[in-house]
């Protein structure tokens, strides 16, 4: 009996931890991907380069943030 009480606190730990650190890589591509919009908005408004924003652009700039703009940017001009 007391191997199941313990059994079930640990796996009520682990299922915390994984909830935990899933919120926390969603809160960091959410504001990577914030940023990372403005800066395709700015880009594109100031004629520099036309980025279109579809799916696989969008998961570069949600992974990559301000980096993945840049790689968008160079890819853009070839």
């Amino acid at each position: 009996m007391f191997q199941w009480l313990i059994f079930l606190v640990l796996l009520i730990l682990a299922g915390y931890l994984v909830l935990k650190l899933t919120l926390a890589i969603l809160k960091w591509m959410a504001m990577n991907t914030i940023i990372g919009l403005i800066l395709v908005g700015i880009i594109n408004f100031l004629g520099i380069a036309h980025i279109e924003l579809n799916l696989v652009n969008l998961l570069i700039i949600a992974v990559g943030g301000v980096v993945g703009v840049f790689i968008l940017l160079v890819l853009s001009f070839i």
